[in-house]
């Protein structure tokens, strides 16, 4: 299956046409971008690593009954996707304050939220993605109620799967960003990806508050040792794979 025209370029991956109209292919990018892509860089082997863990992660959620996107990587790389119509929406799952949660409100870094927390973000760059509220998403008209119902749930069923996978890898789920599509046949799946990029993963084996950081907040703030931090979670996440495929067999 061929994959030669380009559709989209994001900050993050590039979508390419095939010559299944149903099927897409996108390649993961090493080009790291934050606060709004106001800060651009290049993190090593990046696209490998968000690909790789990108793949374990949604093959885990399809094994737990939760629709994606994804149907093969064929290369380390590049992942085949169903072609889906993304919802302009960010959904954000959080379970540890953190980030601008904790710079919006003042609740204190690592104060724990129970029940998780979910938000919705506007995708649109030119407004820098603002918070919505539910009535704003009426205002709006971005998506039916009874869509925003179904991405709450799906949400929170991804994040009840998630944090007890990384938990299994000494990884906390602090918060992440999950997209959704909807596709052909009118059903919503999780598109986009799951990777250090869109998770904030603190390592349970650090107590320090810097050297605990696994994900893209050590480009964000400069605290070094990035590449390293992608490689240890998808070392710890390919280990899990394997434990749990041993089990099994």
């Amino acid at each position: 299956m061929s994959a030669d025209r380009k559709l989209y370029e994001g900050k993050a991956k590039i979508l390419y046409a095939t010559d299944d109209p149903e099927v897409l292919v996108a390649h993961f990018k090493d080009d790291a971008t934050a606060f709004n892509a106001a800060k651009r860089g290049t993190i090593v082997r990046k696209g490998e690593i968000n690909c790789a863990i990108s793949t374990h992660l949604f093959r885990l959620l399809e094994a737990c009954g939760v629709p994606t996107h994804w149907l093969d990587t064929p290369e380390s790389d590049r992942m085949k996707v169903k072609a889906v119509e993304i919802v302009p929406l960010e959904v954000v799952v959080r379970n540890v304050a953190a980030g601008s949660l904790c710079r919006q409100t003042g609740i204190a870094l690592g104060t724990e939220i129970d029940p998780p927390l979910v938000e919705f973000f506007y995708k649109n760059d030119e407004l820098g993605d603002p918070l919505l509220t539910r009535d704003r998403l009426r205002l709006l008209n971005v998506a039916t109620s009874e869509t925003i119902d179904r991405l709450r749930e799906l949400a929170l069923t991804v994040n009840r799967h998630l944090s007890e996978f990384f938990a299994s890898c000494d990884i906390t789920l602090v918060d992440f960003k999950l997209e959704f599509g909807i596709a052909s046949d009118g059903r919503i799946v999780l598109a986009d990806e799951i990777s250090p990029d869109t998770c904030r993963l603190w390592d349970r084996r650090e107590t320090d508050s810097e050297r605990r950081v696994m994900d893209k907040d050590r480009f964000r703030q400069d605290l070094g040792q990035v590449e390293d931090a992608y490689e240890r979670v998808l070392e710890r996440v390919l280990e899990r794979v394997e434990t749990l495929s041993n089990a099994v067999t």
